[in-house]
């Protein structure tokens, strides 16, 4: 994620991800507030999601390469009650066989692939339609 931007971008774009969050945050209609992290680093983000409980109404995840072989994250996520929704900017089901497996789809509330950074927009409607 922090190489939006210049990484691969047939496949996630020309922004960064600070370009897509300063985007996300004008597109909301409701009284939110969002706090965006970013890490490489896979017990940063189990941390982060353990410290979730009682702080945030929810979590928008996406967590990269971590969705298809990370059961701590999955196991983070289903210690908390925070309700989680799992992102990708690209369809994760139309490329490599690897990427079709998400370990963490199952302790979220639901899945979205494929709608570049819209995806992250249609996340945070259906996390407050949730709570």
């Amino acid at each position: 994620m922090n190489l939006l931007g210049s990484r691969e971008i047939e496949i996630y774009g020309k922004e960064s991800l600070q370009e897509i969050a300063e985007w996300l945050d004008k597109q909301i209609e409701y009284n939110t507030k969002t706090t965006w992290f970013q890490s490489n680093h896979e017990g940063d983000l189990i941390d982060q999601i353990q410290a979730s409980e009682g702080l945030y109404d929810g979590i928008v995840l996406n967590a990269g390469a971590l969705t298809h072989y990370s059961y701590s994250v999955r196991d983070a996520i289903k210690s908390v009650s925070t309700p989680t929704i799992e992102v990708h900017l690209s369809d994760i089901y139309s490329r490599e066989g690897f990427r079709k497996k998400s370990v963490l789809k199952d302790v979220c509330l639901s899945q979205i692939s494929g709608l570049g950074k819209e995806g992250y927009l249609k996340a945070l409607k259906e996390l407050a339609n949730y709570i």
